[in-house]
């Protein structure tokens, strides 16, 4: 599978999807770009750059979700759902491992097809929340951004009663 996003990475405005056959790649003068970007409303040209173009930016995935920009630090996270891991992407270093495991923490082996993260956001702390469906819950990496670690406080894991099933998307707000 095949990361892509717009070569100008905008907060709030990013195309991140995962495809198993990306269109054929046509050459330009400087870099190989997939596809095109279809304008509906000419007020989007105030948000992307008309020249704006869209690349490849990681591959050989499995399954990605959760897609976040954090602008202090210049990153793309991303989960990988099967495997159990976040990934990073930064301009500098293009994409390296950011935390395993992700969604499921449990000592014995996962028995779902589904033990990772998936949806990831920033709290008002600027803390990482992350949807776990291994682990079946919503829960806050207890670690700073820039030293990531595998320790988790739930946020919420059931619901009247009930456990989580797979926490998928979330949104923070005031109250």
């Amino acid at each position: 599978m095949r990361i892509i996003t717009l070569s100008v990475l905008l907060p709030g405005v990013l195309l991140f999807t995962s495809c198993k056959n990306s269109q054929t790649a046509e050459e330009t003068t400087d870099a190989v770009t997939y596809g095109t970007i279809e304008r509906l409303d000419p007020s989007l040209n105030a948000l992307i750059d008309e020249a704006a173009t869209v690349e490849v930016i990681a591959e050989g995935h499995t399954w990605t979700e959760g897609p976040l920009w954090v602008p202090q630090h210049k990153m793309l996270l991303f989960s990988d759902i099967p495997p159990n891991k976040i990934y990073k992407w930064t301009e500098a270093n293009g994409v390296e491992e950011y935390l395993t495991p992700s969604g499921y923490t449990g000592a014995q082996p996962s028995t779902s097809p589904e033990p990772g993260s998936n949806g990831l956001i920033l709290n008002h702390k600027n803390q990482l929340v992350l949807c776990q469906h291994g682990d079946r819950q919503v829960a806050v990496m207890d670690a700073p951004l820039d030293q990531p670690s595998s320790s988790f406080v739930p946020i919420v894991s059931a619901y009247d009663g009930k456990k989580l099933n797979s926490p998928n998307d979330a949104i923070i707000v005031s109250d």
